[in-house]
């Protein structure tokens, strides 16, 4: 059934309760955006294992040889900004899943508003023109930071900003939250339109191919170091619990519904080390250098944030000056060294969501798949920090051989 793929053995038990109807059936005929990706490609999977007899997923990158080959899933291939092809694809759904989407803070910024925002008004455009009444709008966390980046340490999404907001962190986070506005709008012009938006926080797993690459890349070329005072508290959602949530999501689509028009976060919630909902972020990035057999980064010196701030900035300007974002700057700085967890008390009301895959299971999970499938094929050439970053770092002249607390 898999081809190619071979599912993990959590990822085979989450196969087998889905196809033993443990979590609800899905509907028949299923479409989904972005099939291809890493979230998406797993939903495609479990549409399939929980039910659904036909899943489209679109995607403007084709299938990999290793996809899962299936007589449910129709894999095509399409411009989500090409509004006759996203229409051909949505025609006879039951319920459109938009994953699709420009992620990361390294792409040019009109791509992310035509991706983001104009493909998202086509996938509503097509919703309408088929008389689809149900959307699951996979979103981002990051729509609802801080303008001033203050730390978010255990707040539900009632308490974070709403959208629209004067100023956002990176143009991934405006132009998602523009295309959820979209979302909104749609709902208010047709009360027979019922959607939400859903999203993950640090989403990681098997097949993961931007988080924890771009952080063991960086581990083993011998590069990577503690950002910070190191304990800064962080939530992380496995990736068959994001589908799953994603699921739940479709489920609470019903007239009268609370959920509907709602903002969503989902993540492994009191599974995590600290039941509240987090874990610190470089602790567990350090089990997963020493599952990969590399150095521990903790018994490494740290590097002072201000220090690192002051790096960001000049990699800002540098990238200014060339036309293109550096993977070192002051947004990713932020990111590493600030605490980011949410409380899901909404999403386990509203959606009936709870994880279906402990985190101490999908942390080891992904460990040992990246050792077992990333790990032969690690040159030492990655890294987390650019050339122009380690010059930087070089020309600065750091000293220290002891932790920076």
């Amino acid at each position: 059934m898999y081809g190619a793929y071979k599912p993990t053995a959590i990822q085979q038990r989450v196969k087998e309760e889905g196809e033993a109807g443990k979590h609800g059936r899905v509907p028949k005929h299923c479409v989904v955006t972005g099939g291809t990706g890493f979230v998406g490609q797993r939903l495609v999977e479990m549409l399939v294992e929980r039910g659904a007899e036909r899943v489209v997923s679109f995607d403007i990158v084709p299938p990999s040889d290793k996809a899962l080959q299936h007589k449910a899933i129709e894999y095509v291939v399409g411009d989500l900004t090409d509004a006759n092809s996203v229409s051909k694809a949505l025609k006879g759904a039951d319920c459109v899943w938009h994953v699709a989407a420009c992620v990361g803070p390294y792409h040019p910024k009109p791509l992310y508003t035509r991706v983001n925002v104009h493909g998202t008004a086509n996938v509503i455009a097509a919703c309408k023109e088929h008389h689809i009444q149900k959307l699951v709008y996979s979103c981002s966390p990051t729509t609802r930071f801080f303008s001033d980046v203050r730390n978010i340490d255990g707040l539900t999404e009632a308490e974070l900003p709403d959208i629209p907001q004067q100023q956002y962190l990176a143009e991934y986070a405006r132009t998602k939250a523009e295309g959820e506005l979209l979302m909104r709008q749609a709902l208010k012009a047709d009360p027979d339109f019922l959607a939400l938006a859903c999203s993950p926080h640090q989403v990681y797993g098997p097949r993961d191919n931007l988080f924890l690459p771009n952080f063991m890349e960086a581990a083993g070329s011998g590069k990577l170091r503690v950002f910070g005072h190191g304990r800064n508290r962080i939530c992380f959602t496995y990736v068959d619990n994001y589908c799953h949530g994603l699921l739940k999501a479709e489920q609470a689509l019903y007239k009268g519904s609370k959920a509907i028009g709602k903002f969503y976060i989902v993540t492994d919630g009191s599974t995590h080390p600290h039941e509240e909902g987090y874990a610190l972020l470089w602790d567990e990035l350090d089990k997963a250098c020493l599952g990969m057999g590399f150095p521990s980064i903790k018994a490494k010196f740290h590097l002072p944030r201000w220090l690192m701030m002051f790096v960001g900035f000049v990699c800002d300007f540098i990238g200014l000056l060339l036309g293109k974002v550096l993977k070192l700057n002051t947004f990713s700085v932020r990111m590493l060294t600030m605490d980011r967890w949410f409380r899901i008390t909404a999403a386990e009301e509203d959606l009936g969501y709870s994880p279906i895959v402990s985190y101490d299971e999908g942390w080891q999970d992904a460990i040992d798949w990246f050792r077992d499938n990333w790990l032969p094929t690690f040159d030492g050439s990655g890294g987390l920090m650019n050339g122009v970053a380690e010059q930087t770092m070089r020309k600065i002249n750091i000293q220290g051989g002891q932790k920076v607390e």
